[in-house]
């Protein structure tokens, strides 16, 4: 059996902007990232740094679906799946998925930092997109180095 980190929100945006503010580098600055080489875009393999951490993270296999679907590895025993179903009432349910991972002792460890990070990821987009509040600041403050 292999595990996967889930998790859902629903964002009171349309799917349009959901989308930008995901594979928009920029927006995703305000409330995941502090850095990225670029724009999510199909075969684009990027950089990613945090603003809590001082290394650099690659972000490869990038896939899009218009307003659908984004898609990424950055982990080789994993695909991130961000999947965007738009609502009658014109929000967007956000549905992220993380999987590969054998069941182990260590994965469980994975699993649930995982699964904390991305409902994390989800309610930090959340604030920015619905409100423009940036959640994130400051809230990792306490994992730098030094």
């Amino acid at each position: 059996m292999k595990l996967v980190a889930k998790a859902t929100l629903q964002i009171r945006k349309p799917v349009s902007e959901v989308f930008d503010g995901i594979v928009n580098s920029e927006k995703m600055t305000k409330y995941f990232i502090s850095e990225s080489s670029g724009r999510m875009i199909a075969g684009q393999e990027l950089r990613w740094k945090f603003p809590e951490f001082p290394d650099e993270y690659p972000v490869w296999n990038v896939e899009t679906e218009t307003d659908r679907l984004v898609s990424f590895v950055w982990d080789k025993e994993t695909v991130v799946r961000i999947v965007l179903e738009p609502q009658a009432d014109g929000s967007t349910v956000v549905r992220v998925t993380e999987d590969g991972k054998e069941n182990n002792e260590k994965n469980l460890k994975w699993l649930t930092e995982n699964t904390e990070g991305w409902a994390n990821f989800l309610a930090c987009m959340k604030a920015y997109l619905e409100y423009g509040i940036q959640l994130r600041k400051g809230a990792y403050d306490y994992m730098r180095k030094g």
